[in-house]
């Protein structure tokens, strides 16, 4: 099956070529040379211009985004709108804001293209394990991309499916995404407290690799922690300072939308928050309270 894929980096670089392994034919554009280049040293096609790749396609055509969400994705849409034709199809891999894929779903379905979001996990190691895939949009559209889905997925019939209509693969990612905070918070929590038992002199990475087999914490997850901690037992050189993608923030805010107590997730948010304040004002003023209130003594800087 022939695919346009839009965004050549790290992700769409790799997505792409999965499906030459698989056999498919793809025409890669990205505004990055190097990235175009890349890609055709595996045996891809190349466009320098979303007007050359969409020429390159025999119709229907299928092209796939691999951008970033916000005004990339707004922008590639709305530049891509008027080059396709009825029966095409736009398929987002990336990590859009459900309600922004409902909206774009409608404008493009008013002349006849397909919207299918697909909440895409598996990282860096998809090239390899192969990913984890949610997808939303019209049934018979997404069975004639089954092939695509097949290719990319670890395993034909395992690790993607369609969820629901456009916008339901997105929110599905969305909520996978905050699920993720909260494990992830769980883990560092957890081995943070293993950490300060200084008598014990606990390894970490002994005791990761212990859980990693029979236990029922064990997860993909905690392989990758146990790799991290193999590799430097002690965290040096890493800064204590967690990004967020955004994914966790509208989980947190469809959750309260929705009246669905979600306190894991909410705190794990607040705790990637919290860990980007190095001169934390807060703190201080608690400090400066329970010296007013008790006389506890204040630890200078």
């Amino acid at each position: 099956m022939d695919i346009g894929m839009i965004g050549l980096g790290r992700m769409g670089g790799n997505m792409a070529q999965r499906l030459l392994q698989q056999g498919h034919r793809v025409i890669g554009f990205d505004p990055n040379e190097s990235a175009r280049r890349a890609l055709a040293d595996h045996g891809a096609g190349t466009a320098t211009s979303l007007e050359e790749l969409v020429s390159q396609l025999p119709a229907p055509r299928a092209l796939w985004l691999m951008v970033p969400a916000g005004d990339i994705t707004e922008q590639t849409v709305a530049r891509l709108q008027p080059l396709l034709a009825a029966g095409d199809t736009v398929i987002d891999g990336g990590n859009a804001f459900y309600k922004d894929t409902v909206r774009r779903a409608e404008a493009l379905a008013a002349q006849g293209v397909h919207m299918v979001d697909c909440g895409t996990s598996g990282g860096v190691w998809g090239l390899t394990e192969g990913y984890s895939m949610m997808v939303g949009g019209d049934a018979d559209v997404v069975e004639r991309l089954r092939p695509v889905f097949e290719a990319l997925a670890p395993a034909a019939g395992k690790g993607w499916g369609r969820v629901g209509p456009a916008g339901a693969g997105h929110f599905t990612k969305m909520v996978h995404n905050g699920i993720e905070y909260g494990l992830m918070q769980a883990y560092a929590e957890g081995f943070s407290i293993l950490q300060h038992k200084r008598e014990f002199a606990l390894d970490l990475h002994q005791v990761a690799e212990i859980w990693r087999t029979g236990s029922v914490v064990r997860s993909w997850l905690l392989d990758l922690t146990a790799d991290a901690l193999g590799k430097n037992p002690s965290m040096e050189g890493i800064a204590p300072f967690v990004a967020d993608s955004g994914e966790g923030r509208w989980t947190v805010a469809e959750a309260i939308d929705l009246n669905v107590a979600a306190p894991v997730i909410s705190m794990s948010l607040l705790e990637r928050l919290r860990s980007r304040d190095a001169d934390s004002f807060s703190d201080k003023l608690l400090a400066a309270m329970r010296n007013q209130f008790g006389g506890h003594a204040i630890k200078p800087e």
